[in-house]
């Protein structure tokens, strides 16, 4: 309790005099501005004349403030006429005790109203303290005259602001927005009278520059003909730079108070502002759903073609690119789509929903931006991304393949050509004609080692043409060169083996004349031969390039080359048995004195060579070692790869497919009211929103997988495409879930359905959801109606009794299947209008709400106009514009028709067809 009794002190010593009402931010009392004279005065004369427009009912009045109410008593008869209530018999006693007691009753009845007032205490008043009078009365004027007024939401204060707006805002040169300065020239005060009483005023006649003449003219008006006493003087207000605010809110909660008559013209307003402000919101979330469907279909149809290009490109890199490219396309241009696209199923949703709460006509967007094309045209989309990414992929092993060959090609072009360098001209050469028999003996065995090497060459002029064709085959841009290189490694090959054969037979018919050969010679150059083309081919194959895509594939080659290394001791004994047959040759000609001329005549190896050869073979052996272990530590890095991945997508693909079925059954489950759902939903979406870092951390995996040319991964099932869409069906799923309750709220709280009645309406629709599909069918749905006292045949809500299906069946059976077909049939078209054969719980309580209650009908609408329009069928244009705000007052004679009626005038509108039309009853 706040004490009353409080000691003078802390007001005799200058201390501020405070009282406050809870309900009201405004009710401090200023200290600084009761320090300020000229306030001080207009809250005297104001407050005087406020306190003496009641007690003139009691046949008496007040000439100081102070002192009149000092002993109590007509501050008490004050209170009495203010409220219509008794208060305690006052004390007719002349001393001080009898004066405090009375001011007392006063305070503590005006406390009992719920008002707090500090520092006031009867003392003061008893006193004649000015200060602490004035802040009582003020007190007393926002409880008994401004507390109670109510404009739309708003109360007090603000409702006064807000009646005052919206009476005055027709108005030239008006423009209030405050009790103190939007009032001094005295424009707001006739426009007040003007709006109500238009006869008493001639408004247009009032000029701004004159705001003496404005506010004497107001204050005149008010007292003749409202019965508003005047409460300030004219002069007061000009001459202060900030007339007092107080003054100015008891004054015009008199004008308030005055015309409360005319408040039904203003229910009846502010109920046609609702409804078209209702239909004003729904235009504009249609336009909006338009426009983002159309930008969203248009960035898929521009989309798709890029996805749909299987131009190939000429190089690795160029095709590396490409993929990059779609890289971006899905980590930096989709997400925001997939967004889009989420958020407007939940604004079409939702605006279906607020059509159905205003009973308004379902709203149909255009042709081809139905949420179904919507869905149609990113199946499309994702199919079309599926195909590219696979199409780029296969290009890339196919570039990758090509390249590989086109270089193998190259290699066994380069070394064929080296060795047929020069076998036309030695194969052409008539050098047997003049030569000894054992030079053509020589020439003879020389021969049979060439053809030896040539026959040796045979297979490497087959892979090259082999090569060659594969790389047709596969569309090699460069085909064209390869082509003529093969064509004329292939002539020249036909070429040699013709003149081959030709020199053979030459030989032959010479070597019948010829008897001596050397027969070191020729074991040497048969065994170099055959050795020579060997450690040619061992070269070839240390330097051959090699692709694999696993650690088997390395491993395989790596097992390959070993087994080479364990051949090597063997080919080293050939070696030192050619380099043998060699020295032998030097030890019998230096032992019989044989001067050799030139080197061996059978063929050009010479040991330089072999042992040339052969060191550059041991030195191939170390960098081959080299280059296969260094592809094993890559397909190791890369089998990691595969790990981490599989680990992290083993982990993640379940995760998803886990919250997707609790989703489900959280969908089917939910308890306790609509709110608790929505915020465990809520929580339940951002703990999926968290686990976003994983989805990334995926992404990341992947993207070094795809770097690394990973295209097989035998760890895991799941890919990125498919964890993809898991995630993105996942949140679309639960913010369609959320979506769903925030419209049941919206239909509960639109509707007035009680929680108790939503989870009536829940557990009849989950009993009868047998397979927990989220639908009813038709039978179901029908047993669900009757479970709830729902009289299909009399189309009639009454608590007959629930029953469960099987006793629904059992009635059907002793019934004959004729429960109300015709009246359950127009029911089916209500909650399935598309005939889909399944009842949603939104249809479900869309029709519960709809039979048992009310809300805003068009026959409603109909009367608000017509009191409006003063009782007439027709509205003039100028009524609407007095009646409601403007924007909305130009919407409705944009949109009336004119009226025909036999008691039409010019310019009357028909109110009636439009009321009907905002109802879908007839076209707006």
């Amino acid at each position: 309790m706040v004490d009353y009794h409080a000691s003078n002190s802390q007001a005799s010593s200058g201390g501020p005099a405070v009282y406050m009402d809870p309900r009201e931010q405004e009710n401090d009392w200023d200290r600084d501005l009761l320090l300020d004279p000229a306030w001080e005065k207009q809250q005297r004369k104001t407050f005087t004349a406020w306190c003496n427009s009641h007690l003139r009912k009691a046949g008496t009045q007040i000439e100081n403030i102070e002192e009149d109410f000092r002993d109590g008593l007509k501050l008490m008869l004050l209170l009495e006429v203010i409220s219509g209530e008794r208060l305690p018999k006052p004390e007719r006693g002349k001393m001080r005790v009898h004066k405090i007691n009375n001011v007392n009753k006063a305070l503590d009845y005006i406390a009992s109203k719920g008002v707090k007032l500090v520092s006031i205490g009867a003392e003061e008043i008893v006193d004649g303290n000015a200060k602490m009078t004035l802040g009582m009365i003020w007190t007393i004027i926002l409880r008994f005259a401004i507390q109670d007024i109510s404009v739309e939401e708003t109360s007090a204060k603000e409702g006064l602001l807000l009646w005052c707006q919206r009476k005055t805002a027709p108005y030239k040169n008006v423009n209030v927005q405050n009790f103190h300065i939007s009032w001094k020239d005295g424009l707001a005060f006739n426009a007040l009278i003007h709006r109500h009483r238009p006869e008493l005023i001639d408004y247009d006649k009032l000029r701004k520059d004159d705001p003496l003449t404005n506010l004497n003219n107001a204050f005149e008006v008010a007292e003749k003909y409202l019965d508003i006493p005047k409460m300030m003087d004219a002069e007061d207000i000009v001459n202060t730079a900030r007339p007092d605010e107080k003054a100015i809110m008891t004054y015009v909660s008199s004008f308030y108070h005055a015309f409360s008559g005319a408040q039904k013209a203003e229910t009846a307003a502010n109920r046609i502002c609702k409804v078209l402000a209702v239909n004003q919101e729904n235009e504009h979330l249609m336009e909006d759903y338009e426009k983002l469907a159309s930008d969203l279909l248009d960035w898929i149809r521009r989309t798709i073609p890029w996805l749909e290009n299987r131009a190939p490109e000429k190089t690795m890199a160029e095709m590396q690119q490409k993929l990059e490219d779609f890289r971006g396309y899905r980590r930096v241009h989709k997400p925001p789509k997939v967004q889009e696209k989420c958020q407007l199923e939940i604004n079409f949703n939702t605006l279906q929903t607020k059509l159905r709460l205003s009973n308004r006509p379902a709203f149909m967007p255009s042709e081809g931006r139905m949420v179904s094309d919507i869905n149609g045209s990113w199946h499309n989309l994702e199919g079309a991304e599926k195909g590219y990414e696979e199409w780029m992929l296969n290009e890339i092993r196919r570039l990758e393949r090509l390249d590989h060959l086109a270089e193998k090609f190259r290699q066994k072009a380069t070394i064929h050509e080296s060795w047929t360098d020069g076998k036309e001209a030695m194969l052409t050469q008539k050098d047997y004609e003049t030569a000894s028999l054992s030079e053509v003996k020589a020439l003879l065995r020389k021969h049979e080692a060439f053809e030896s090497d040539l026959a040796a060459h045979q297979d490497r002029v087959e892979q090259i043409a082999a090569i060659a064709q594969e790389l047709n085959e596969l569309d090699y841009y460069d085909s064209p060169r390869v082509n003529a290189r093969c064509q004329k490694i292939c002539e020249q090959w036909d070429a040699l083996g013709s003149l081959t054969q030709s020199r053979r037979e030459s030989l032959e018919r010479t070597e019948k004349q010829l008897e001596s050969i050397d027969e070191l010679y020729l074991e040497y150059a048969k065994r170099a031969a055959p050795f020579n083309n060997w450690m040619e081919g061992a070269m070839e194959d240390l330097q051959d390039m090699f692709i694999v895509h696993n650690i088997e594939e390395i491993q395989g080659l790596i097992t390959a080359h070993e087994q080479f290394k364990s051949t090597l001791p063997e080919a080293n004994k050939e070696r030192e048995a050619i380099q043998a047959i060699q020295a032998e040759v030097q030890k019998i000609a230096q032992y019989n004195g044989i001067k050799l001329s030139g080197g061996n005549p059978y063929t050009t190896i010479t040991p330089k060579t072999i042992d040339n050869k052969w060191d550059k073979v041991e030195q191939l052996v170390p960098q081959r070692d080299q280059a296969l272990q260094e592809e094993l530590a890559k397909q190791q890095s890369n089998d990691h790869l595969r790990r981490k991945f599989a680990t992290q997508a083993n982990i993640v693909g379940p995760w998803i497919q886990t919250k997707m079925e609790e989703i489900g059954r959280i969908s089917i489950e939910m308890n306790g009211t609509l709110e608790d759902q929505l915020v465990n939903l809520r929580e339940y979406e951002q703990s999926i929103i968290e686990y976003k870092p994983n989805i990334d951390q995926l992404e990341g995996d992947h993207q070094l997988i795809q770097e690394a040319l990973i295209f097989d991964n035998k760890y895991t099932a799941y890919t990125m495409e498919h964890l993809r869409v898991g995630w993105e069906q996942l949140l679309t799923t639960i913010a369609r879930t959320i979506n769903e309750i925030e419209n049941q709220i919206l239909t509960r709280d639109a509707k007035g359905i009680s929680q108790e009645q939503l989870h009536e309406y829940r557990t009849s629709f989950n009993h009868f959801d047998k397979d927990h599909s989220g639908g009813l069918m038709a039978e179901e749905f029908k047993a669900c109606l009757i479970s709830l006292g729902y009289d299909v045949e009399n189309n009639k809500t009454k608590r007959t009794g629930q029953m469960d299906m099987d006793n629904y069946r059992a009635l059907l059976v002793a019934t004959g299947n004729s429960l109300g077909d015709a009246e359950f049939a127009r029911i089916m078209g209500i909650v399935d209008p598309n005939n889909s054969g399944v009842v949603t719980f939104q249809a479900f309580i869309d029709f519960m709400s709809r039979e048992t209650t009310d809300t805003d009908t068009a026959d409603q609408v109909i009367a608000s106009f017509k009191i409006l329009a003063a009782d007439k069928n027709f509205i003039m244009a100028e009524e609407l514009r007095r009646e409601l705000p403007p924007d909305q007052a130009e919407y409705c004679i944009a949109r009336m028709a004119p009226y025909s009626g036999p008691d039409a005038k010019p310019g009357a509108l028909d109110y009636m067809s439009f009321s009907t039309a905002l109802y879908g009853e007839s076209d707006l």
